[in-house]
């Protein structure tokens, strides 16, 4: 009776574990869910507008669009560019220190 009981148990909660692993409470997180760090987006940007609001996921800034470059915080003001892109900002210790060394996507190719 218990193996039986345990195989069910196992077959309904299989559905649960594999919906958990797509979305997932802590990685693969939507824009606008809550977050702590990039690596949790599915977008890899988690972003605040000021230093009192909540780090929500965010899509990466496209070309023109103002950015920051990748740091180490894992939490943005300005979004990294979309893959391909490169943030032309002007990169001082200070910057990188309070976060604030924003620029602008673009195209390299350009």
């Amino acid at each position: 009776v218990l193996p039986a009981c345990l195989l069910l148990a196992l077959l309904l909660l299989a559905p649960a574990l594999a919906a958990q692993q797509e979305r997932g409470l802590i990685i693969n997180l939507e824009i606008g869910e809550l977050c702590l760090q990039s690596a949790q987006c599915k977008s890899g940007c988690c972003h605040r507008t000021n230093g009192l609001s909540l780090a929500r996921c965010a899509p990466k800034a496209a070309e023109f669009q103002e950015c920051s470059p990748k740091s180490i915080y894992g939490v943005y003001y300005k979004c990294p560019c979309e893959r391909g892109l490169t943030c032309d900002a002007d990169r001082t210790i200070v910057g990188s220190i309070t976060n604030s060394d924003f620029g602008l996507c673009r195209d390299p190719q350009d």
